[in-house]
């Protein structure tokens, strides 16, 4: 079993320093995570915000940001058509559950808020299991509001990534990692790591969280030191977009 694969079945049980070395790359960044894993995907207004609070989820694998839930053909940013703002989760059932994902989405945005499509709140389940999940919050949740729900409970539909510059769109304003990670294309969409950091350096996952993950994470001393302090910071501050 490889040292991150163990890891995971253990729980299931800025600014460039300027001493920074130019162009180089972290040999040992952990990208790749090989364990099987199922989706969920969720529409929770602004995607930059979801990407980093679910990126440094425990259990959570890959993530990516993109359009669903309409019916026009390769949706743009700029030409959204009838899509909506969405994530795509990639997870592993032996370390989280959907129940816990759900539990996440209904905490981190307001779902009774009335906004134009692009930002509207949907559920989108990928099984019969999810969508009892789904539907028997979504009662639960009404009764906490004075105001009805808009989050919508649909079968999943064709996702559309989003453009580059939207994924790990945090991590991106912070390119000296990305050129240390060597982090551009579809590596944004499916790098392990890259969840994680896009995330830690805004604060989500908290300190204690980022020192028991740092030593599979692949960092060197500078850029772990550089991710820290940014995680000190940030940490309570809440999501942003």
């Amino acid at each position: 079993m490889l040292q991150s694969q163990a890891f995971f079945s253990r729980l299931s049980q800025c600014h460039k320093p300027l001493d920074a070395v130019e162009h180089t790359t972290l040999k040992k960044a952990l990208h790749h995570v090989d364990i099987p894993t199922k989706k969920a995907t969720f529409a929770m207004a602004c995607f930059w915000a979801p990407d980093a609070l679910f990126g440094t989820t425990i259990g959570v694998i890959r993530t990516r940001v993109g359009y669903c839930g309409g019916t026009k053909h390769n949706p743009t940013y700029r030409d959204l058509g009838d899509h909506t703002e969405a994530i795509e989760i990639d997870y592993d059932p032996k370390v989280i559950d959907y129940q816990t994902l759900l539990d996440l989405f209904w905490a981190n945005h307001d779902p009774t808020a009335k906004v134009k499509l692009q930002y509207t709140s949907f559920i989108f389940y990928h099984d019969e299991e999810q969508k009892e999940i789904a539907e028997r919050t979504l009662k639960e949740q009404q009764k906490l509001y004075d105001k009805p729900l808009v989050t919508e409970v649909r079968p999943s539909a064709k996702f559309y990534d989003a453009e580059d510059y939207h994924q790990k769109y945090r991590l991106q304003q912070h390119p000296w990692l990305c050129e240390l990670l060597d982090c551009k294309g579809d590596l944004l969409k499916d790098s392990y790591i890259a969840a994680r950091l896009n995330g830690y350096v805004i604060g989500c996952g908290g300190v204690s969280q980022f020192e028991s993950e740092l030593p599979i994470l692949g960092l060197d001393e500078k850029s772990g030191d550089y991710v820290r302090k940014l995680v000190t910071k940030y940490e309570g501050q809440g999501l942003v977009c």
